[in-house]
């Protein structure tokens, strides 16, 4: 039996809104349904006064939709909006991934901002990644993205298994910086295979929705989603995955960091004050959660005219190692302003493959050769850690 949104719908109209007044449906509280795989994935909006005791609705909408034949699984998000907001009404069609657990992840558990130093404790790891780690920024606009998949392929160069996961949902640049098209497999149905290119294996919102199609989906949807594409996903063995992170602070940057185990971040910022303001939200938002900080990469640090050789310092110049040596933090290293960074990118050929031998990819092996140390230091500080039991 083919399962349609019509017929979603219909089993809906029998669960009772708040206070048995009518319907959940006829009263505008369901999303766009999205169906894929056999699974359906939809949002019921409430009361934000009540979001708490609404709990009971979600749970019987979800169960009338498993109870559908031909449904595999369902996820139900709760989403609660204030009055004058301008988003009372039902959220607009949008196309959406694979649906993700049943489980949304916010019920997860969260590690208390006073855990003790094994910061991985409360966050469940994924099976045959060694190690997770985080490539943020305090804001946009930095190079965020391009560095973290030259970081990743510069591990690839140095011999190691990467994984690249874009996390930045409503922005994703994976597909387009590395030239994969198409849309991912599933194994059986259910969990998605990874799409690959230049020895990376990678997974991205872009793989799952169009280009341009805008994503305006609230905040549990989007954990859903993110939760679906790290733990749905067949990465085999892998030594690292790097995480391309969202810009900023907001939620969903750190229920992930809250809630998947990093071994550690990477900060990337500009010159400009302005720029390490924002980088230092970012850094301070994983010392919170404590998730090791890694270091700093430096981007757009200088520009060196290809006619005269001269360098310009057009943002400033040696903020991000200021900071760096202020924080106690390891310098990873300055990537310059350069054409041929910008060019290689927007032609999906990032610049450690395309120009193994030039100075631009040397300098992003470098770092990635710094990160995996980095990373190695920290486990073997997470292991020196680990309190000696004396019998007597």
């Amino acid at each position: 039996m083919s399962v349609t949104k019509e017929i979603v719908t219909e089993r809906l109209k029998t669960v009772n809104g708040p206070d048995f007044t009518g319907n959940i449906v006829d009263l505008g509280m369901v999303s766009e349904i999205f169906i894929a795989d056999s699974k359906v994935f939809f949002s019921i909006t409430v009361p934000a006064a009540r979001a708490q005791e609404m709990e009971p609705l979600r749970a019987a909408a979800e169960r009338v939709v498993k109870a559908i034949p031909g449904v595999a699984g369902a996820v139900v998000a709760l989403t609660a909006e204030k009055k004058g907001g301008g988003m009372e009404a039902p959220v607009p069609s949008r196309p959406a991934p694979r649906p993700a657990p049943p489980a949304p992840p916010a019920a997860a558990p969260r590690a208390a901002p006073h855990a003790p130093a094994s910061h991985s404790q409360g966050r469940r790891g994924v099976p045959g990644i060694e190690a997770i780690i985080a490539v943020a920024s305090g804001k946009g606009g930095v190079g965020k993205s391009t560095t973290a998949v030259n970081i990743a392929l510069g591990l690839a160069a140095n011999g190691l298994r990467v994984g690249v996961l874009d996390a930045d949902i409503y922005g994703p640049s994976m597909p387009r910086l590395l030239n994969i098209h198409g849309r991912p497999q599933t194994v059986d149905g259910k969990i998605l295979k990874p799409m690959e290119n230049y020895g990376l294996k990678v997974m991205s919102m872009g793989f799952l929705v169009d280009e341009e199609t805008p994503m305006i989906w609230r905040g549990p949807m989007v954990m859903s989603a993110l939760t679906q594409m790290l733990r749905e996903v067949e990465w085999g063995r892998l030594d690292v995955l790097v995480v391309d992170m969202p810009p900023g602070t907001g939620d969903a940057q750190l229920t992930m960091a809250q809630q998947v185990p990093l071994a550690g971040a990477v900060i990337v910022s500009t010159p400009q004050d302005l720029a390490l303001i924002d980088a230092r939200k970012g850094l301070n938002m994983f010392k919170k959660v404590d998730v090791p900080l890694l270091g700093i990469v430096e981007n757009m640090s200088y520009f060196i005219a290809p006619d005269t050789g001269k360098r310009y310092d057009i943002f400033g110049h040696g903020g991000a190692r200021r900071e760096a040596e202020r924080l106690g933090v390891t310098f990873l290293g300055e990537v310059p302003l350069e054409m041929g960074i910008r060019e290689s990118s927007d032609a999906g050929t990032p610049v450690v493959v395309s120009k193994p031998d030039g100075a631009e990819a040397k300098i992003y092996r470098d770092i990635a050769s710094k990160v995996w140390d980095r990373i190695n230091e920290e486990r073997g500080a997470a292991a020196d850690a680990v309190p000696n039991i004396v019998f007597e």
